[in-house]
């Protein structure tokens, strides 16, 4: 037996660390490796030859060598299926750079472009996926992350849709918030995958995005939505880092990002958003409370297996120290220390302590907000008032009279038996026509936020989109009417339908099509004015506008093709388009697959898919701004008017604005 053979059948007795195809799953095994993993270290001590292998001694300690497990799983393809025997065979073994190695990029995941075998309709069933993942090495990333052509651009407004013409730039509006003049104000919704369309939004809006907020996959095992969330953590974190690498550049000096996330991997992310964003700029961590203490998973409580999951975690960092948020106010119950109403009657303050009046409670509270313009608290606590306040704080104790004090800022201030009459109306949360209760906001958001958006904007994804009012509470307290928000996780567009209804100006990226609930269709509701969500809150009556526009897709467009096809006669008309079209991986050997083609239509379907995918040159998936001009790719006068409208005449030229 083999070295190798005998450390795969002591693995392969952890039955986690083996796959649903009876594979050994080696990136998690690495992955203990390089941890340290005690039962990795116990079941390889048990075996004399392991032993000797992968331990040395060190004085009178005894040293586990992770690394030289690491290496020995990473240098052999050993996992015995067809498809990595038929893989190496025809030479495409050349990208197997783990994903945690520095400068290694994610450029897909699990469901963005995948193929779902099997076809249940129940989410808890498992399904088994073909991964069309991709990991490439630091010398290839400067071209993947070329700025792209666009196609398709249509403008969106009350007149309907229509091919784009030309894009905004309101030459005051930008004067007014700090931008260029030439800075495009036309909000965006881009389709296409979110790393490169970040790196195509680099030339034109590096620096000048007020407010990023991404809702991303949690990496949760939960299936429901097209996410795929099964990642092994290692890869997720990759994934995350590469576009909030982007993103940070993005954002304007006075800019915020947050991140929605939940337990399982809040801890692990902000630990990368720390070293990316830097500890003097975390601004909280949010605690958002998303759910009620009921419905199925009471079961697993009544069984001691979990508490009921009520929360959610919104990561909240700045791009630079200096940052300030705007506070806002929150709905809260009523404080009873509002008991005073201080009017002015015949020259002077009349006091009346309400309680009297109302002894009980409910009946106080409704008097009180019907009429908040003169009700206040008496504040004794003073200790951190100046010594002229103090003084007369201390003369008003031994008269009987509201005494009037202006401040260092010239305010009015009243005063009375040694206290600071607070005025409710500076509590009041106006919501249209409406007025409630309210206090300054805290880290907890538990009011009811997360509650009634299932029908938001006309679209139903209930397993995947976030509340209206979620998103107009994070812009309220980071930005101001024309500032420009970021969500490249966009989904089903509540940032985007959010913003467009508050004034702010948007960019969406998403690169989903959910037919009946996708973003154009949500926006062109809001502009026809969507009475749902904050629209009542807000005054939305509808209106205004946005632009639709995709990154360009070369192979991408045969990785689409691959995932629809249903055979491999299909798969097999993919392949020839692709040997005459498409930009193949420089380490493909294209005589040794044509003569193991027999071969390959006997795998598999989702591992022939998974071989064309592999075929495919990635830093091609779409076509890069340099080949504008290049016949091969076919560009079209439209899309070449409108990309170099995008980028703009001094970055076509290779400089800055």
């Amino acid at each position: 037996m083999t070295l190798l053979d005998r450390l795969i059948a002591a693995l392969r007795r952890q039955p986690e660390w083996v796959q649903p195809d009876g594979t050994l799953n080696k990136w998690l095994v690495i992955g203990k490796a390089q941890e340290g993993d005690a039962r990795l270290v116990e079941l390889l001590w048990q075996d004399e030859v392991l032993r000797r292998h992968f331990f040395r001694q060190a004085g009178p300690a005894v040293v586990f060598r992770g690394e030289r497990l690491a290496h020995l799983l990473e240098q052999h393809a050993f996992l015995p299926h067809s498809y990595t025997r038929f893989r190496n065979r025809i030479g495409l073994s050349a990208n197997g750079t783990p994903l945690k190695l520095q400068g290694a990029v994610v450029l897909e995941w699990p469901y963005k472009d995948c193929v779902l075998e099997g076809g249940q309709s129940r989410a808890e069933q498992q399904r088994e996926e073909v991964f069309f993942n991709e990991v490439l090495a630091r010398d290839e990333i400067t071209q993947l992350l070329e700025p792209k052509v666009l196609t398709r651009a249509q403008r969106h407004d009350a007149a309907g849709s229509r091919p784009l013409d030309t894009f905004r730039r309101d030459a005051d509006l930008n004067r007014r918030r700090g931008l260029p003049a030439r800075t495009i104000t036309d909000n965006l919704f881009i389709r296409g995958n979110n790393l490169m369309a970040l790196a195509s939004l680099l030339p034109r809006f590096s620096g000048r995005i007020k407010l990023i907020y991404i809702d991303p996959p949690y990496n949760t095992g939960n299936d429901t939505f097209r996410y795929n969330d099964r990642f092994k953590r290692s890869t997720w974190l990759t994934f995350m880092k590469n576009r909030l690498e982007l993103a940070r550049r993005l954002l304007h000096d006075e800019g915020a990002i947050f991140v929605q996330c939940d337990d399982r991997e809040q801890a692990y992310l902000k630990v990368l958003m720390d070293e990316l964003f830097g500890e003097a700029n975390y601004r909280e961590t949010i605690v958002v409370k998303t759910s009620t203490p009921s419905g199925v998973n009471a079961i697993n409580v009544r069984r001691g297996e979990r508490l009921f999951k009520l929360k959610e975690y919104l990561l909240f960092y700045s791009k630079t120290p200096a940052f300030r948020f705007h506070p806002i106010l929150v709905r809260a119950p009523y404080n009873p220390n509002y008991r005073y109403e201080v009017r002015r009657e015949g020259g002077r303050w009349v006091v009346e302590d309400l309680r009297a009046r109302f002894p009980e409670p409910e009946a106080l509270a409704r008097y009180a907000l019907a009429h908040y313009e003169h009700i206040y608290s008496l504040e004794r606590n003073n200790k951190k008032a100046g010594e002229r306040m103090k003084a007369a704080l201390a003369e008003s104790r031994t008269c009987d009279e509201v005494v009037e004090f202006t401040n260092s800022k010239g305010e009015v201030v009243l005063l009375y038996r040694g206290g600071v009459f607070i005025p409710l109306r500076k509590r009041i949360v106006r919501e249209g026509d409406e007025v409630a209760f309210g206090t300054l906001i805290a880290d907890l958001w538990d009011d009811e936020i997360f509650q009634s958006n299932r029908h938001e904007g006309g679209v139903s994804l209930p397993g995947g989109k976030k509340p209206e009012k979620l998103l107009r509470r994070i812009l309220e307290l980071t930005t101001r009417p024309g500032d420009i928000v970021l969500d490249y996780h966009l989904g089903s567009g509540t940032t985007a339908a959010v913003a467009h209804k508050m004034g702010r100006q948007y960019i969406g990226i998403e690169q989903l099509d959910y037919g009946d609930n996708d973003p154009i269709v949500r926006l062109r509701h809001v502009i026809e004015g969507d009475p749902t969500g904050i629209s009542k809150a807000v005054g939305w009556q509808g209106g205004g506008g946005f632009v639709s526009l995709e990154l360009k897709k070369h192979n991408q467009l045969f990785l689409d093709r691959i995932a629809a096809a249903k055979n491999a006669a299909e798969l097999l008309a993919v392949w020839n388009d692709m040997k005459a079209h498409s930009l193949l991986h420089y380490s493909l050997e294209l005589q040794r697959f044509e003569a193991a083609r027999d071969e390959f239509t006997a795998l598999p379907l989702h591992e022939q898919k998974q071989l064309l995918a592999d075929m495919l040159d990635r830093n091609h998936l779409y076509v890069p701004l340099s080949a504008l001009d290049d016949r091969d790719f076919a560009v079209s006068d439209e899309d070449r008017k409108i990309t170099k409208d995008f980028y703009g005449a001094t970055v076509w030229e290779g400089e800055n604005e």
